[in-house]
């Protein structure tokens, strides 16, 4: 049985190495160029390149905090229940 899998083994590795060659190929054919995306960039103003938004990140990071401690809270209530999931 383990000399099968090791005759066997180079060759689907071969096969899996060949398969994920065509599926970059196809990846690459179809994806966006370094070109394109300055072209883009220039095309939409790049002043606002990497700046973060004014005032709407704190009230959306207060809402997912709330979230966050609320869904702790529950998982702790659940967590402490004598029932198992399985």
């Amino acid at each position: 049985m383990h000399g099968l899998a090791a005759l066997l083994f180079p060759a689907v590795l071969m096969l899996f190495a060949m398969g994920m060659d065509k599926l970059q190929a196809r990846v690459d054919r179809v994806s966006v160029s370094n070109d394109e995306v300055d072209e883009f960039i220039d095309r939409t103003g790049s002043q606002n390149a990497g700046k973060p938004p004014h005032g709407s990140a704190p009230a959306e990071l207060h809402e997912l905090r709330f979230h966050r401690f609320d869904h702790d809270s529950a998982t702790s209530d659940h967590a402490a229940s004598p029932q198992r999931a399985s």
